[in-house]
């Protein structure tokens, strides 16, 4: 009965030690949940920074201060977008800096030229 006593302690020693040593399945999940949350906070702010620039866009496209529609004032936007061109940044570093497609930014010179 002792040696049996002393084996089963034994064995429950080792494997407290070893559970030490194994992988934490949970904190795992943890870890990435955390990477997933991260990820999508950052996604949410960007789309929502697009979202404004958009809006900001479509408020000021209607509005001219100098009488007639045709001679209104561009998106500030946009006229960051023609200012940067006009310095010559190129179309790639024109749409980092401002979080567009290069595609838009071409649109927009295009735009702005005419």
């Amino acid at each position: 009965m002792l040696y049996a006593f002393i084996t089963i302690m034994v064995i429950a020693v080792v494997l407290f030690i070893l559970s030490y040593f194994m992988n934490d399945r949970l904190a795992d999940l943890e870890s990435q949940f955390e990477q997933f949350s991260i990820s999508s906070m950052q996604d949410t702010y960007q789309i929502n920074k697009k979202l404004k620039i958009l809006e900001e866009e479509l408020l000021t496209e209607n509005i001219s201060f100098k009488g007639t529609p045709s001679e209104g004032v561009k998106p500030p936007a946009m006229q960051k977008v023609f200012r940067m061109y006009q310095e010559g940044y190129s179309f790639e570093e024109i749409a980092n800096q401002t979080d567009l497609s290069t595609h838009d930014v071409k649109a927009i010179i295009r735009s702005s030229k005419s």
